[in-house]
């Protein structure tokens, strides 16, 4: 991953709106949510909620789907790993870390 990939998806999260909307969809995984399901659930306005999903979607945190008239929103956890190992690339200097490692991101 490029620094240039990481500062993006940082900042498309770095709006409190769309951190609660990121979090409310990978709490969905690959089932994912439609955005009145996510006004629903945020009460963000229609207009509001589009501009967050579109900026989610362009820093590649989203995956977006059509489904008949609805699309779905899921998160792109191939890039949510390559970001967490991106993070974590050079923890503890190069020596072995004693916290166990966490499990990757699946939505399967």
């Amino acid at each position: 991953m490029k620094n240039i990939e990481a500062v993006e998806a940082f900042v498309a999260l770095g709006q409190e709106s769309r951190l609660n909307v990121f979090r409310l969809i990978v709490q969905k995984g690959d089932i994912g949510l439609t955005p009145s399901q996510i006004i629903e659930k945020l009460g963000i306005p229609n207009a509001t909620l589009s501009f967050h999903l579109k900026e989610l979607v362009n820093a590649n945190l989203l995956v977006v789907e059509r489904q008949s008239r609805n699309l779905i929103y899921r998160p792109n956890t191939n890039l949510v790993n390559t970001l967490s190992d991106f993070l974590l690339e050079n923890c503890c200097g190069g020596k072995s870390c004693e916290a166990p490692k966490k499990k990757k991101v699946s939505c399967k």
